[in-house]
């Protein structure tokens, strides 16, 4: 099953797994839409096929692993979400929804799980294995594998997710075209890429989209970090939280601009922000913010750059005296399923085969399968991932002062802070 945000050579993913078991005479179905339907499962509910789930042979495989999109579709749904202490799984009510996914995947002689999905999936394939540990001695367990996917590329235990560099591409096209435009009309753009937890998808992009400007969570941090005050309105308690300073933000990517024209007669750029930084915010501008079941921020009501495109401009107005247009633009769906490269497609293959390995040859339970070196497989324990206290996965972020975030620096526009 795939769970979470669509990946470029999720095909390649869910094919070869398919085809490595087919090879070896066993049988795969392809659950439908992440958890969403298997939620749903009851007596009077059963799971039926072509709806819920589809059999995966070779004629549904024949020539998709290049293909766009996901063939078994992809959802948010989150059996785990009552599930945030160890002890939880001890709890009926709490674990309720893992129960019914259990009872739905057995109803229909599942043996086995292959789980594919980003940091929330992998905490959910986690719990399920969990939960599983705890059945009685005669209920039949089904081992679980993880392949880690997101284009945000902030997974522990794998150098690189499949679809990331698709991603990066794509998105770095469509920030060069911007920049285009921003020289034709002496403008400026303000792209928030994704990318919730690091900035992995943001300085790739700014490198590969010759960007001005990068800033992502990573960089919050000396005069761009401060505090805020909270008191909770029932009892008055008060408690502090480490925000974003707006201000200096704000500043840093005016001094971008005043430095391109005065150093180097470029009246336009394009400046890139990660979503992630909405996290950061102060609460002032949180209000009346919705979040997701994952407890995650609804980064595209916010709209992070239109923000900051009017902040930006206000302040770059006050500084100079001129006025310069700033278009605040959020990109990054339109990477998600975009045609794959050779690289993740290849990349996804060996994950997806690498499913086969853990559970067949390896017998393995509990495990993220990944890749370093020359595609060589390796399968990382759930418990090096996931917190075993708070069951909640451990983010990769970019290294501050690291080669990777001083590329991003070196090939950013100047500025001598």
């Amino acid at each position: 099953m795939f769970a979470g945000g669509p990946a470029p050579a999720a095909n390649a993913v869910i094919s070869t797994a398919a085809s490595s078991f087919l090879r070896n005479e066993i049988e795969v179905v392809g659950i439908m839409n992440g958890y969403s339907r298997l939620l749903e499962y009851r007596d009077d509910h059963p799971l039926k096929l072509s709806r819920d789930y589809i059999q995966l042979d070779q004629h549904v495989l024949r020539r998709t692993r290049n293909t766009q999109g996901i063939l078994i579709g992809t959802a948010r749904a989150n059996p785990g979400r009552g599930v945030s202490h160890p002890d939880h799984l001890s709890d009926p009510v709490k674990v309720a929804p893992l129960r019914t996914v259990y009872e739905a995947l057995r109803s229909i002689g599942v043996d086995a799980v292959i789980s594919i999905g980003g940091d929330d999936t992998l905490k959910t394939a986690n719990k399920l294995k969990l939960y599983q540990d705890r059945l009685p001695a005669d209920k039949q367990r089904m081992p679980v594998v993880h392949l880690p996917k997101t284009i945000d590329n902030d997974y522990m235990g794998i150098d690189f997710t499949f679809g990331y560099f698709t991603a990066v591409d794509t998105l770095a096209t469509e920030c060069r075209n911007l920049l285009s435009d921003a020289e034709a009309c002496r403008t400026y753009f303000l792209i928030e890429t994704m990318g919730r937890s690091a900035g992995w998808l943001a300085y790739g992009v700014a490198v590969a989209g010759e960007a001005s400007a990068v800033i992502s969570v990573e960089d919050i941090t000396g005069k761009y970090r401060c505090t805020e005050e909270l008191v909770d309105p029932t009892t008055g308690e008060k408690t502090t939280r480490d925000v974003m300073n707006v201000e200096e933000v704000v500043n840093r990517l005016v001094a971008t601009m005043v430095t391109r024209e005065q150093n180097e007669g470029k009246e336009f750029g394009v400046m890139v922000m990660a979503e992630g930084l909405a996290e950061y915010l102060p609460m002032t501008y949180l209000k009346g913010v919705a979040r997701d079941e994952h407890g995650h921020i609804a980064v595209s009501q916010l709209n992070l750059c239109r923000l900051f495109s009017k902040l930006v401009s206000d302040k770059y107005t006050e500084v100079t005296g001129n006025r310069r247009k700033i278009t605040g633009l959020q990109i990054g769906y339109e990477a998600r399923c975009a045609a794959p490269h050779a690289f993740d497609v290849m990349l996804g293959s060996q994950l997806g085969v690498g499913a086969y390995r853990a559970l067949v040859e390896e017998r393995l339970n509990g495990v993220m399968v990944s890749v370093s070196g020359q595609l060589d497989l390796n399968y990382v324990p759930f418990e090096k991932l996931v917190d075993p206290g708070t069951l909640v996965t451990m983010v990769r972020y970019v290294r501050p002062k690291s080669d990777f975030h001083r590329l991003a620096r070196f090939l950013e526009t100047y500025v001598n802070e």
